[in-house]
């Protein structure tokens, strides 16, 4: 089915397709701000509220999708403060209407965290460490990894094999400083042997709120096994001009309930460039979405291609400075101090 059978997503289908699973709702239907899936916040009969999410077609297969359920069934059995979603009578957690799939959410209110303070370190730093630690229990079946082959290179490939990039000469750096990022990548990793099991994938302090029971994150449609830096260096900078005790704070909470060595940082770097790709390829396999070219209306262009092409070669450069006084981490950590939130994350709105 194409994306834009999203299209079809009428209130009285989204209305019907509740109704399906034995909920009455009022005909109070709100949509959330989501770009990749469809959410809506509906009310039902009891007065109660409840969250639909419909998945973005061709993007997850039905067993990947129910693979990342299972997972957070995991996490709230360890009573880890997540979202799961609701099963029905039958057991079910995947819903499908109308060729749509589609799940039922508790809702979950709170604040999004804009800064965090130094007593909240510790205790997002032992959230995060749960989470890994039951992510540790055992591998995935269906989803992808965090792997050059699997992840990086086929987000470049979409982008080369697409004539995205239209400059040649363009085109060349672009795709050479990528590959310096992927071989540093794939060289930290085995020089180090960082292990990969099943992480959240997308850590950012957009998905993370704040509610009367504490920090909880939401959004595990990005889970995949992969190195856990991944789920931490997001948030690691902790804001601009915050010392490097803050990071020591995080860990220290981190530490109570997984493994962590320093020298796993040095992936940082690699990590960064590969998520510029990622989800430069991400705008253009969407690019077909009305929304897509709405949001991002600058994608595609020759100054597009060039900052990024940029960038990519700015980091590098950075790969290829490691001196006895300046290291990766080093590195990283000066670059971050000159970053917001808008530099990693193409739907950031804060």
């Amino acid at each position: 089915m194409h994306d834009s059978s999203f299209h079809n997503l009428s209130p009285d289908l989204i209305l019907s397709s509740v109704e399906s699973i034995g909920y009455i709702p009022t005909g109070r239907c709100v949509a959330l701000n989501s770009v990749e899936n469809r959410v809506f916040d509906i009310e039902i009969e009891s007065g109660e509220r409840i969250i639909v999410k419909f998945y973005r077609p061709n993007r997850w297969t039905k067993e990947q999708i129910q693979e990342e359920h299972d997972f957070l069934y995991e996490l709230k059995d360890a009573e880890i403060p997540i979202l799961a979603p609701i099963v029905d009578e039958k057991g079910s957690s995947l819903h499908e209407s109308k060729g749509l799939t589609f799940a039922i959410w508790p809702l979950r209110t709170g604040r999004i965290i804009e800064e965090l303070s130094e007593s909240d370190l510790p205790q997002l730093g032992r959230l995060i460490g749960r989470i890994h630690l039951v992510g540790k229990s055992k591998r995935t079946k269906y989803r992808s990894s965090l792997s050059v082959p699997d992840y990086a290179e086929k987000a470049l490939d979409l982008i080369l094999d697409g004539g995205w990039i239209s400059n040649s000469h363009l085109m060349d750096r672009y795709q050479k400083a990528a590959h310096s990022a992927f071989n540093r990548y794939e060289t930290i990793l085995k020089e180090k042997q960082i292990p990969f099991h099943r992480i959240h994938g997308d850590c950012h302090k957009g998905n993370l709120i704040r509610s009367e029971e504490g920090f909880s994150i939401l959004d595990f449609d990005d889970f995949l096994e992969g190195p856990i830096v991944q789920d931490f260096w997001m948030l690691l900078p902790f804001g601009e001009s915050r010392s490097e005790s803050d990071r020591e704070l995080f860990f220290e909470g981190y530490k109570e309930f997984s493994e962590f060595s320093s020298g796993w940082l040095d992936l940082i770097e690699p990590l960064r460039a590969i998520r510029y790709v990622y989800y430069a390829s991400w705008i253009a396999k969407r690019w077909e979405d009305p929304a897509f070219p709405n949001l991002f209306p600058h994608f595609g262009t020759d100054e597009y291609w060039s900052k990024e092409t940029t960038d990519l070669e700015l980091m590098a450069k950075g790969f290829q400075r490691e001196t006895v006084n300046e290291s990766p981490v080093n590195q990283t950590l000066e670059k971050e101090e000159e970053l917001s939130n808008k530099d990693f994350f193409w739907d950031w709105e804060g």
